[in-house]
């Protein structure tokens, strides 16, 4: 059974910047396609980024383009997100996504306030 493990979510003023990880274990990692979703308060759960397994292409929701970067280190089984111009609206609960196998992780909150 495959695990996936975010961290690196936080308190950040608007305008700043975060770097989520999301550390994968129990499957082959390099070979498949990874995503990221959110969730914010009261709302669904919405796509945000992938990427293909090596990493050649990746894919934006149009809210998040040109300020988020997608990228993954299939050395390190780890699959990343960078945030910067950070906006109130950017506040939800991050979820990597492994979608062969449908797994999730935990998540991991992001709070854009100041």
């Amino acid at each position: 059974q495959g695990q996936l493990v975010e961290s690196g979510g936080g308190l950040v003023q608007p305008g700043g910047s975060l770097r989520l990880s999301c550390e994968a274990s129990g499957f082959t990692f390099s070979r498949y396609p990874m995503t990221w979703y959110r969730q914010a308060p009261g709302k669904g759960r919405d796509f945000v980024a992938s990427i293909t397994s090596v990493g050649g292409s990746t894919t934006y929701t149009d809210s998040v383009k040109g300020r988020f970067t997608i990228s993954r280190d299939n050395a390190k089984n780890t699959v990343y997100l960078q945030m910067n111009s950070l906006k109130p609206e950017d506040t939800a609960v991050y979820y990597c996504r492994c979608p062969m196998y449908n797994y999730w992780g935990q998540g991991t909150q992001v709070t854009v306030s100041s």
